[in-house]
């Protein structure tokens, strides 16, 4: 019988039946009206789950390209930006607006820590940079900034936000219009259930008027050329037409299910997750709190190795979760729990951890993370 197989990391996540089954249709030509219809109406999907008025573009790239749109379209060689980091992330970004000639003022945390308010505003003030660079959620940690304070800070400073959504938008709560957001990017493989491929990016009035100001080059990440042909139902080169039908289907199924059903479904997964791993007595890594809603970091006990421990659940249990990155590669191990993700789902994960951590030599009580798991599951929904 072929091995099931389970997908939990922070991205890519699982994808509903009728999204897969939305990818099997017939390939539609990428200017022909039954693709024109499809896309206007993901876009008008899309604006709700952003919760914005604002344009929001497509691309077909990964989460990177819209943020690498962000950087060529607001910024010119040698221009300050503020890029606040506290995890891999938020150094990919300050490592990419470098490689574009910026003057990057780093604004570094230790991994884990929550960016303060007041220390973007001050750097901010001292730097006099009119762009800052945000991650809401931190993948490489499970820590979600407090971004709408974040995003106070620098409207306060007279500055442009750029948030990285990529695995929070359509996870945790994000309004973009409301708390002033001027762009947010993300990518279609997280928390909006649709296979890798697509990128987005929405984009202010104030982040458009900076447009006609930058002057680093750019061709297929020009705003403007992509947002000409929107407005037309069409897009400026092919784009990735089926993973667009899917991407469809996936909103509607979001949208039905309503906003704050998901992420209060998210909370839930998460306080379930956290509870099975301290009922085996495990060190948790991300917060322990409900602000962890997309993913759970567990670090493994003394001596027993997560790259190890991950490449068994993937062998003989068909179970796939996330790695750590840098010095904590040999200890922490991710499971992300966003998406097309239920609670039968995290307490498998759950299961085959006690089930390997035991064969290892662990301490661990044979069942405490499943009971524990649904009892906070239960008490959260």
């Amino acid at each position: 019988m072929p091995q099931k197989r389970y997908l939990l990391t922070p991205g890519p996540t699982p994808v509903p039946p009728e999204v897969l089954a939305a990818m099997a249709e017939p390939v539609t030509h990428h200017r022909s009206p039954d693709f024109k219809d499809v896309f206007t109406e993901a876009l008008a999907r899309l604006k709700q789950v952003f919760r914005t008025e604002n344009d929001v573009l497509v691309f077909t790239a990964s989460g990177t390209g819209a943020f690498e749109s962000a950087v060529v379209n607001l910024l010119s060689p040698g221009e300050r930006v503020l890029v606040v980091s506290h995890g891999e992330f938020g150094t990919r970004w300050q490592k990419l607006a470098t490689a574009f000639g910026c003057d990057v003022v780093p604004l570094n945390y230790e991994w884990g820590e929550q960016p303060r308010a007041e220390d973007v505003a001050r750097v901010l003030a001292e730097s006099r940079a009119k762009v800052a660079l945000l991650v809401h959620s931190e993948t490489s940690t499970g820590v979600v900034s407090d971004i709408r304070a974040l995003v106070a800070a620098c409207n306060d400073a007279g500055a442009l936000s750029v948030v990285d959504a990529i695995s929070s938008l359509g996870a945790v709560p994000l309004e973009t219009d409301g708390w002033g957001i001027d762009v947010v990017v993300t990518g279609s493989q997280k928390a909006l259930m649709t296979p890798p491929g697509l990128a987005f990016a929405a984009i202010s009035e104030r982040a458009w008027a900076r447009t006609a100001q930058a002057t680093l080059p750019r061709f297929y990440w020009d705003w403007a050329r992509a947002r000409t042909n929107q407005e037309k139902g069409s897009t400026p080169f092919t784009p990735a037409t089926s993973t667009v039908v899917a991407l469809n289907v996936a909103l509607r199924l979001i949208l039905a299910d309503g906003l704050e059903s998901v992420y209060a479904r998210h909370v839930a997964l998460g306080r379930a997750c956290r509870a099975g791993a301290r009922a085996m007595g495990l060190e948790l890594y991300s917060p322990d709190d409900d602000g962890a809603a997309v993913l759970t970091g567990i670090l493994t006990p003394p001596g027993i190795d997560a790259v190890a421990l991950r490449l068994a659940l993937r062998d003989r249990y068909g179970i796939t979760i996330a790695g750590g990155h840098g010095d904590l590669t040999g200890r922490l191990f991710r499971i992300g729990h966003i998406g097309y993700v239920d609670i039968f789902d995290i307490t498998t994960a759950l299961g085959a951890v006690e089930l390997e951590l035991v064969e290892r030599g662990a301490t661990v009580e044979r069942g405490a993370a499943v009971a524990a798991a649904l009892a906070a599951y239960e008490s959260g929904t």
